[in-house]
């Protein structure tokens, strides 16, 4: 619930906010796979609050945007950082230990792609962690929320009649109408990935149900997330299927 308070002034106090995402991010990859030493990629890491957080963590973090100036935000260096593209990554196959990616995917015009890229360039055995906010969701439409139930281009241009300016999050510009289901069904049909979790982020341990519940899901989770290990030979540290807890997804 500290997630969630937070996110609702994410506008407002984005040190906040992102401090306290990239902390919860350590928690929750460490969940399922050793971090001290190992070698995580994030895909979209914008600004360094998460470089700061993996690295305290032992990672050896590669950071990957499009801007590699979004990292300067948090005071971070853009050494050792790479600008490319999520549906290309310029990384090795099967060089990272960790694919990891926050709040990037509603970006994408097409995530099935930038998927698939973070589940190459992962190791058999490696962690895929994805998360992202469902079009559906409350805060779906982002700045333009909650009229982008509307339809997108409406609640765009309702903002730029408010605001004298577009959005930053355009709608299918920068900004895409992502589904769980769909998310759900690209995973489930992915041979080369066993699915281990998937639940909704900002919401307490009770509350992850709803992601059991088709058409519950694309409104009441706010945030979406997706766990998954890379078909191969397991990795010391890494957390079996068996271990977790929650009940089967359906798409």
């Amino acid at each position: 619930m500290a997630l969630f308070r937070a996110f609702l002034v994410e506008q407002t106090d984005p040190d906040h906010f992102y401090g306290l995402l990239a902390a919860d991010s350590v928690r929750q990859v460490s969940g399922y796979a050793e971090l001290a030493g190992r070698t995580l990629l994030d895909v979209g890491g914008g600004p360094g609050y998460f470089a700061a957080a993996f690295r305290a963590a032992g990672a050896r973090y590669l950071g990957l945007d499009p801007d590699v100036g979004d990292f300067s935000a948090a005071g971070e260096s853009v050494a050792g950082m790479l600008r490319g593209s999520g549906t290309a990554l310029p990384i090795r196959s099967g060089s990272v230990d960790v694919a990891f990616s926050s709040n990037v995917v509603e970006h994408v015009a097409e995530p099935p792609r930038m998927l698939d890229e973070m589940v190459r360039v992962t190791r058999p055995g490696g962690l895929i962690f994805v998360s992202y906010t469902p079009w559906l969701s409350p805060w779906g439409g982002h700045e333009t929320a909650p009229w982008h139930y509307l339809g997108g281009n409406r609640a765009r241009r309702r903002y730029e009649r408010r605001m004298g300016r577009p959005p930053k999050n355009r709608y299918r510009e920068t900004l895409f109408p992502v589904s769980i289901s769909d998310t759900l069904r690209w995973a489930r049909g992915n041979g080369d990935v066993e699915v281990l979790d998937a639940l909704p982020r900002y919401h307490p341990w009770w509350a992850r149900w709803v992601i059991r519940v088709p058409g519950v899901r694309e409104v009441a989770a706010w945030n979406f997330v997706l766990v998954l290990r890379r078909a191969g030979e397991r990795q010391p540290g890494a957390v079996e299927k068996s271990e977790l807890t929650g009940g089967r997804v359906a798409m």
